[in-house]
């Protein structure tokens, strides 16, 4: 890895944890600087902007992240699963996809996907005439749904409970929970 490739990877990596933490307006481009031990002018040679820089994150993150789940539109519940694992092993994931919804809202962020989502919902309705499964909703509902109960429990969102409370429900437990809760929903 060269010297460049080394900073820039250092610089995603602070960013990731600043735009993590405090989104797009509250991320300062000096911590992003001094948390990557490299020079801040460096971050907009290769970024140009923070904005830019964000959407590097986010691309890296969470586009690619989550494609990195494969689809299986002919067993939701398990890709529910699979998404729930994914972010508990990646909670900044769930973190930047927040800030991207919050701070930029319908905007697109330039990456592919759309392309790939519809590709996703052509897959899902094909499943649907088949197989009759949530045929009581659009697929883009459907999948919206999905991916809302996959994402309902992430490390950041305890839903107004007690540590004590959080602490007593396991990771394999809520898995189960969203697995059943698709099944359900199908």
């Amino acid at each position: 890895m060269s010297r460049a490739d080394a900073t820039k990877t250092r610089i995603l990596e602070a960013a990731t944890a600043e735009f993590a933490t405090y989104g797009i307006a509250g991320a300062r481009v000096d911590r992003i600087a001094k948390n990557a031990a490299a020079n801040k002018n460096l971050i907009y040679i290769y970024f140009c902007s923070k904005d830019q820089l964000f959407d590097a994150v986010f691309d890296t993150h969470v586009t690619h992240g989550l494609h990195s789940v494969p689809f299986t539109p002919d067993d939701l519940p398990e890709y529910a699963g699979r998404l729930f694992d994914y972010c508990q092993a990646h909670p900044e994931v769930v973190r930047l996809a927040t800030w991207h919804r919050l701070e930029r809202g319908d905007q697109n962020s330039g990456d592919a996907t759309p392309t790939a989502r519809n590709a996703e919902l052509e897959a899902l309705a094909a499943v649907q005439q088949t197989d009759s499964i949530g045929s009581g909703f659009s697929p883009p509902a459907l999948l919206t749904l999905v991916l809302s109960i996959a994402l309902a429990w992430n490390p950041t969102n305890t839903a107004g409970l007690s540590a004590s409370e959080t602490r007593a429900e396991t990771t394999e437990v809520r898995r189960r929970a969203i697995i059943e809760a698709v099944r359900r929903l199908l």
